[in-house]
């Protein structure tokens, strides 16, 4: 088990101009959090499938695409919090019309309602909220994540798909949709790819739905890592194992691609898989299964270390703030 205790700089992050994340909810806002320093180098590719929860609601009554992890990965990562910040993250409370609702997700459906691009609505809030490193929905087109059950029938939407007590025979996703284009532009040029942590069905699996999506990280010579919750998720997912969650993603993209894994756990990797595990302590002293951010930044530098050779190395400069 590694310890990232004593563990204060970031020499391999700090030589790469751009890292990828993908995923949602809560797992994804960590990542970004944790990785903040990275600024303009760091992007989040997030899923829009959502329809639960104030979310759910707005999309059931307006239509348009899942804004509620968008906004939650911007909140996490402001590194200045200010008025409008504290407004963006406002719950309206009681019991009329507006409890329960996110003042974030009623601004950024107010934008796409004006007729402007999702991707240019999140732009002009990050904008608002100094936040420098970009976040792209993997859609601007709504769209819903859908499972085929092992009998044949098929169930539509996040929370039906949470909601399963077995884990479905295939996802895809209704309407047809297509990735965002700074999505692809995005992955063309990482340097390293993260998937997860997060619930693995619903926050990790749609973006790789998308067959521009699949393509380019079929394509890409980027380092691939992906990073396992701390806990047991609630759901069908429970019963995969960290070796299982790694062969789904291969067997959804076309082809294995994860290099890497980090966990919390000492694990037995089947060799035919060809991934480097990374174990050791990650979890936050206050709250057991969210990963503690400097930890998690810790040992995604020494995996992306561990992951490049020497060779590699060479061609990646020290990176120079302006």
């Amino acid at each position: 088990m590694a310890d990232f205790k004593s563990y204060q700089q970031h020499e391999n992050l700090n030589r790469l101009t751009n890292i990828v994340a993908i995923g949602g909810g809560h797992g994804l806002g960590r990542v970004m959090s944790a990785l903040s320093f990275m600024k303009e180098r760091l992007t989040a590719i997030v899923t829009t499938t959502d329809n639960g929860g104030s979310t759910g609601r707005i999309r059931m009554e307006h239509g348009g695409i899942a804004w509620g992890d968008l906004r939650n990965c911007l909140n996490q990562i402001i590194t200045e919090p200010s008025t409008a910040s504290a407004l963006f993250e406002y719950r309206f409370r009681g019991n009329g019309e507006l409890a329960g609702h996110n003042l974030g997700n009623l601004m950024l459906k107010a934008l796409e309602d004006m007729q402007i691009r999702p991707t240019e609505a999140v732009n002009l809030i990050r904008e608002l909220l100094h936040v420098r490193s970009f976040i792209i929905p993997m859609s601007e087109q709504p769209v819903h994540l859908a499972a085929v059950l092992n009998g044949g029938s098929s169930v539509v939407g996040e929370v039906s798909v949470d909601s399963l007590t077995e884990l479905p025979k295939s996802l895809f996703l209704v309407p047809y949709a297509t990735a965002t284009p700074e999505a692809i532009h995005a992955l063309q040029n990482a340097e390293v790819i993260l998937f997860g942590p997060g619930s693995f069905l619903t926050s990790i699996m749609p973006p790789l739905l998308l067959p521009e999506i699949a393509e380019q990280l079929r394509q890409s010579h980027a380092k691939k890592i992906f990073i396992d919750n701390l806990g047991t998720e609630l759901g069908p997912a429970a019963t995969l194992s960290l070796a299982d969650r790694i062969q789904w993603l291969h067997e959804i993209v076309g082809q294995p691609m994860i290099d890497g894994a980090i966990t919390s756990t000492d694990v037995t990797m089947d060799p035919a898989l060809n991934v480097t595990v990374l174990a050791g302590r990650l979890n936050a002293d206050d709250i057991a299964y969210r990963h503690d951010r400097t930890l998690l930044c810790a040992a995604i530098d020494e995996l992306v270390g561990m992951l490049y050779t020497p060779q590699e190395e060479e061609i990646m400069p020290p990176f120079a703030e302006m």
